[in-house]
């Protein structure tokens, strides 16, 4: 896997995003790892679901629970 890792003064980072205080006016390691490739489309795949073979869901299935359905979940 690429990546890049260098050792630079904290005071860079500084102006492209907030440094706890404690790494301020320091040398910091930073390491640069990929985690996604923005360039590669994703497609949605349609997932069957397996338990109920044969049975159309309805379009409301996959509506929003209501306020008081999240509640009797506890969410």
């Amino acid at each position: 896997m690429d990546h890049v890792r260098i050792t630079i003064d904290s005071a860079y980072l500084y102006k492209i995003f907030d440094i706890p205080p404690a790494l301020r006016d320091k040398k910091v390691e930073v390491i640069i790892l990929p985690v996604e490739n923005i360039n590669s489309k994703k497609t949605k795949q349609k997932i069957q679901l397996g338990f109920i073979q044969g049975y159309p869901l309805p379009d409301s299935f996959f509506d929003p629970l209501s306020e008081e359905e999240l509640l009797a979940w506890g969410l």
